[in-house]
């Protein structure tokens, strides 16, 4: 898969995004062992219970028994593109088993791209060797 096709069922799945509070509509694709998990940003008027695009993608690789993910993939409308939020980094690390080799391509419905990895957008994430290692 080429990253302008993970950009583009990330682009569609920005189209059932449900946003009636802040207009601001977000798709997400992750892929994990040649297959793709799609997600998008569901609002809610309890503002604390927004679920974001990334988290419900990674949900539904992780319900599919993901435990790897290779490559994460958003759209926004934002120009520059807008980078994961911190809650959704960290959901992306749980399943980085290299988080300098996790790509995360980050674009907008202007076709504008920017490719980084988990590891510059989350330095020093906390995993589960950090509480393995409090015991």
């Amino acid at each position: 898969m080429t990253d302008k096709e993970l950009l583009e069922i990330a682009r569609k799945a920005r189209d059932r995004a449900y946003a009636p509070y802040s207009n601001y509509l977000v798709g997400c694709a992750v892929l994990a062992d040649g297959v793709v998990y799609e997600g998008a940003n569901v609002e809610n008027v309890s503002f604390g219970a927004v679920i974001c695009a990334e988290r419900a993608a990674v949900s539904a690789a992780a319900y599919n028994g993901v435990r790897n993910i290779d490559t994460v993939a958003l759209v926004t409308q934002s120009s520059p593109p807008v980078a994961p939020c911190g809650l959704c980094r960290q959901t992306i690390q749980e399943f980085a088993t290299n988080p300098e080799k996790l790509r995360i391509l980050i674009g907008n419905l202007e076709g504008e791209v920017i490719e980084t990895t988990l590891a510059e957008l989350l330095p020093r994430g906390f995993r589960k060797a950090d509480l393995e290692d409090a015991t």
